[in-house]
């Protein structure tokens, strides 16, 4: 699995089948998944003083292949479009993710298409869980982690940092006997200092400030529109 499949079994309640956040900040860290799967594999950065491009922009460091088709496809976009600034990186990595990410996970058995209509006219789909296993392990990763204290290994620690960047870790630990606000902010601390390399470590708070810039933005949008 990679992070963004992580990120989507978690966001996606197991019995409906429909995603527990709205779809904006659902894609935004999906994409935000993608790239920092792609920082801690070594093939995308973000740059730094001295350097032939302006700091703060995403770089590829090394072009290779990943082995996975959703990485490789990132990678060839942010590429494609060069040196850019996270913010308009995620949403360039958005696009189609979601619906690749559920025929991989419905592919490997995890989840099922549940096809319908409603009022008879409407399609819908719907993808609940086949075979949790999986996803209730990330769910003991995280509640040890954030709930007993244990030391986070680094797909963990970077699992935290796209789920806090949505506020969504309250959510997804449910009621562990810990205050939203308190799970919040230990969450905070995980994807702070979850990555020993700081070039990583860089490209983590670049990502999560990319991913909570588009909430906010989405947001202000949204209540703009109500209010118009």
């Amino acid at each position: 699995m990679i992070l963004a499949e992580d990120v989507l079994l978690l966001l996606t309640d197991d019995v409906t089948g429909k995603p527990v956040v709205d779809t904006t900040r659902l894609d935004l860290a999906l994409a935000g998944a993608v790239l920092l799967d792609l920082a801690t594999a070594g093939r995308v950065d973000v740059s730094g003083p001295g350097e032939p491009v302006k700091p703060g922009r995403v770089v590829v460091r090394d072009p290779r292949p990943t082995g996975d088709g959703v990485l490789d496809e990132g990678l060839r976009r942010i590429a494609a479009k060069g040196p850019r600034k996270p913010a308009s990186v995620v949403p360039e990595l958005a696009k189609k993710l979601r619906p690749e990410l559920l025929a991989r996970l419905v592919e490997r058995g995890v989840l099922r298409l549940q096809e319908g209509k409603v009022l008879g006219i409407f399609p819908t789909s719907a993808w609940p869980a086949v075979d949790p296993a999986y996803e209730d392990g990330l769910r003991r990763g995280l509640h040890d982690v954030l709930v007993v204290g244990r030391t986070p290994t680094p797909s963990e620690a970077a699992l935290v940092s796209m789920l806090q960047a949505v506020d969504q870790v309250p959510r997804v630990l449910g009621d562990v006997g810990v205050p939203k606000r308190e799970l919040r902010h230990r969450a905070k601390a995980v994807a702070q200092g979850g990555f020993a390399d700081s070039a990583v470590k860089g490209a983590v708070e670049a990502v999560n400030a990319a991913v909570m810039a588009g909430v906010m933005a989405a947001t202000v949008a949204a209540t703009s529109a109500a209010g118009s």
